[in-house]
């Protein structure tokens, strides 16, 4: 995978850009002006992000995702990953059939639900899950694969499934961790 240099995305203008990003070459990135990226933060091969997004520190997001901010925006808190696949949306047409749909149609024939889409310290989101907008994965949320999130979650918990249900409680040995981790980085 080949990434591109500093100066290569220092000239693409992100609204703020953090030390040691990398993005690769094979992303699409969309209005760079309205995009912040973290340090330490990853994007791989052939991600598409667009629109308002805010990716906090040490934040991956795997090959084939979507994030799309659109208007009312998408925030990946720090150490936040998204598995390969995954699609995160602030907007969505309105699919029963009151209203026409789709980007070729002008917004007066069509509804669209805007909604911003938070994803909290400390979440995961399993490969090929969908999270729909107006969604907030609270801290510690863990997204098994394949799952369709279209409601909040409760912090530090794990979900499933087609809506996403939650499972049990996860474990916050990792707080500890990125303690370490934080007090280690420092010069």
């Amino acid at each position: 995978m080949a990434y591109l240099s500093r100066d290569q995305l220092e000239r693409l203008g992100f609204r703020s850009l953090g030390k040691n990003v990398l993005v690769s070459d094979k992303a699409s990135i969309y209005d760079h002006d309205r995009i912040e990226i973290g340090d330490n933060s990853r994007i791989d091969d052939f991600c598409v992000v667009s629109g308002r997004v805010v990716i906090g520190r040490n934040v991956f997001i795997s090959v084939f995702c979507n994030v799309a901010g659109g208007e009312p925006g998408v925030v990946m808190e720090d150490f936040t990953g998204l598995a390969y696949g995954c699609y995160v949306f602030s907007q969505s047409d309105d699919y029963s059939g009151r209203t026409m749909t789709n980007s070729t149609v002008p917004d007066e024939y069509k509804s669209e639900k805007k909604a911003a889409v938070r994803i909290g310290r400390h979440c995961i989101v399993g490969a090929r899950s969908v999270v729909l907008p107006g969604v907030t994965l609270a801290e510690g949320t863990a997204v098994g694969a394949m799952t369709m999130v279209t409601k909040s979650t409760q912090p530090w918990s794990v979900y499933f499934g087609v809506p996403a249900k939650r499972l049990k409680r996860r474990r916050r040995d990792l707080l500890e961790l990125e303690r370490q981790y934080l007090a280690d980085e420092q010069p």
